[in-house]
């Protein structure tokens, strides 16, 4: 059984558990276990953006083996400001020794964001896991978050989209598996890896200025991972 918290509901542009989720004004993206799809943003004016992505696991003597993911990719173009917060919480509670618990929570977030203040975003990446009167359960929190700046706005490939959707069914396979919580826990940070190579890919083929009088003629794209489990 696999519990999701509650979200506010979004047109979607596919059935697939990948997206690209793109916003005019100020964009809010809202809390999700599931990657979703919306228009691609046609404006280039700067604008301010808000992603927040979560994975949150439950398990106990009712609900013994629980697991949640997140993937999600947010392409916000040129922006004057972006906050991207993504959090991973796995949670065993009261299970026995003889019955132990098991809950696992891994959460992907993926944000592109162009322009001079590209590398201002304010970025936060927690994982939380928490045994509570649970001593022999396994409960693993990874969360992993790439922000990618840019001087100029860019999109990822449709190839690069068909690799990210392979990652993030293979990251749904991870997280009901059984697996020792190493392995496990080895084989999310292999993922991470392989998602890290393709964006930086990507960014090596971004649109750059050749005039020397930009102020954006020394800007070099970036990929940035921010790792944290427990």
């Amino acid at each position: 059984m696999h519990h999701r918290k509650p979200r506010t509901p979004k047109s979607t542009t596919t059935a697939v558990r990948l997206s690209a989720a793109v916003t005019a004004g100020l964009a809010l993206t809202t809390l999700t276990t599931t990657a979703r799809a919306t228009p691609h943003r046609t404006s280039t004016l700067p604008h301010a953006a808000i992603a927040v992505d979560t994975a949150y696991s439950h398990a106990d003597r009712t609900h013994m083996n629980q697991s949640d993911q997140s993937f999600t990719i947010h392409e916000y173009g040129p922006t004057i400001a972006v906050t991207a917060n993504n959090r991973a919480t796995a949670i065993s509670a009261g299970c026995s020794l003889n019955n132990p618990c098991r809950s696992i929570a891994l959460s992907y977030q993926i944000v592109t964001t162009a322009g001079r203040n590209a590398h201002l975003i304010n970025a936060t990446n927690i994982s939380r896991s928490v045994n509570e009167h649970c001593p022999a359960c396994e409960t693993i929190s990874a969360a992993y978050q790439f922000v990618v700046a840019t001087p100029q706005q860019f999109s990822l490939s449709r190839h690069a989209r068909n690799e990210l959707n392979n990652i993030n069914r293979q990251v749904n396979t991870l997280r009901t598996s059984h697996l020792p919580i190493n392995q496990i826990t080895h084989q999310a940070d292999e993922l991470a890896q392989q998602v890290k190579t393709i964006l930086d890919h990507e960014t090596a083929h971004a649109p750059h200025t050749s005039n020397t009088n930009d102020p954006l003629t020394n800007f070099t794209p970036t990929v940035t991972l921010h790792r944290t489990i427990h």
